[in-house]
């Protein structure tokens, strides 16, 4: 045996087969803290010879554990100091099972469609929901909470209307800048009219409006359900006998459906009017832009944007809703859900504005 010098609380000899520890004396703090570092760096221990050891702290525990878990056998362990560290047991190796392998690029692209497809039946499923809900409330008036729908019509829609209006007006300015120039060369700078009327009315306006309703309110209606989801007062509403989607969800759909059609109008006038300023800044008075704007817009340049609005009122609303509903635990689920509403809902307009695009191009509207 050789006497370690800088520790008085162990011995060691080392042999063909690993080395022994003998373990002595107080397995206190101060001791255990001058052998630590040094017994952690022997290598290969078999055996801890532990029938000299008189007491055991904290410390002295710890030492036996990790001695015991780097692979050296406890023997000699009093009783009492052997039932302090029985609880704690012995660290197992992960299994190779266990360790984590690169995902390949097919399995990757199966899990991606996996999650899409998943998503998709989600939709479904609370398409159908809240079609039965708004039935229901077709027929019983009464079923829906109007002084919350109208609530949050004004947060959702008076409350827009600086955002909405200053994006449309400063739009129709843009606009009717860069048209002004390309159309001076050939004369027609009074199209500059026509121009932006035409493009505010049947797709800037609505889908502008749309998105500033999906950045501002459809975020809104996803924060608050989530949070009531993650603070289980969506559980608490079904234990007292109340239909999330009727007490929650309609009453949104609902204002939704009221405030997008009258914000497309406000922006539509006021990206009209930007317009009309440019075009007065550059000499061109008001009776002369009034009539062409009168001989260039019809009835159904109004009513494609218009109809537009009241789809993309509602799928906003409903897109928010849904997941708010689908938020799940934790820290960071809220600010997901948030982020999934927008992401989801400006996605869903570009989508919706290209089906109607297409079904306005088949039947000559």
């Amino acid at each position: 045996m050789r006497e370690d010098t800088r520790s008085k609380i162990f011995q060691y000899e080392s042999g063909n087969s690993g080395s022994v520890v003998c373990l002595s004396g107080n397995l206190n703090a101060p001791n255990v803290a001058s052998a630590w570092n040094e017994l952690s760096g022997l290598k290969n221990i078999v055996r801890v010879d532990a029938s000299k050891v008189l007491t055991s702290d904290g410390a002295g525990l710890a030492l036996l554990w990790q001695l015991q878990n780097h692979g050296a056998k406890l023997e000699g362990l009093k009783p009492e100091i052997s039932a302090l560290l029985s609880p704690f047991g012995t660290l197992k190796p992960p299994a190779k099972s266990d360790t984590p392998e690169r995902e390949g690029v097919i399995v990757g692209m199966g899990r991606v469609g996996a999650g899409f497809l998943d998503d998709i039946r989600a939709q479904i499923t609370f398409v159908g929901a809240l079609a039965a809900q708004l039935t229901k409330c077709a027929i019983r008036p009464r079923l829906v909470r109007w002084a919350d729908m109208w609530v949050i019509a004004q947060k959702a829609g008076v409350n827009a209307l600086v955002v909405a209006g200053m994006v449309s007006f400063l739009t129709g300015v843009i606009m009717a800048f860069q048209a002004s120039v390309p159309l001076r060369q050939f004369g027609v700078d009074i199209f500059v009219v026509n121009l932006v009327a035409l493009a505010l009315l049947r797709e800037l306006g609505p889908i502008m409006t749309a998105v500033v309703f999906a950045g501002r309110s459809g975020s809104a209606f996803a924060a608050e359900i989530g949070t009531m989801k993650v603070n289980e007062e969506l559980n608490a509403l079904e234990t007292m006998g109340l239909d999330p989607m009727r007490f929650l969800v309609v009453p949104r759909v609902l204002a939704g459906l009221i405030v997008t059609p009258i914000l497309t109008i406000y922006a539509n006038l006021l990206g009209v009017a930007g317009g009309f300023f440019v075009m007065m800044l550059q000499g061109f008075p008001f009776a002369a832009l009034w009539n062409q704007l009168l001989s260039a817009v019809t009835i159904h340049d109004v009513l494609t944007g218009f109809i537009k609005s009241f789809v993309f009122g509602v799928l906003v609303a409903g897109i928010g809703c849904l997941r708010g509903l689908q938020t799940g635990t934790g820290a960071e689920a809220v600010g997901v859900s948030t982020t999934r509403a927008v992401v989801s809902g400006i996605f869903m307009i570009v989508v919706v504005d290209a089906i109607f695009a297409v079904v306005f191009y088949v039947i000559k509207w």
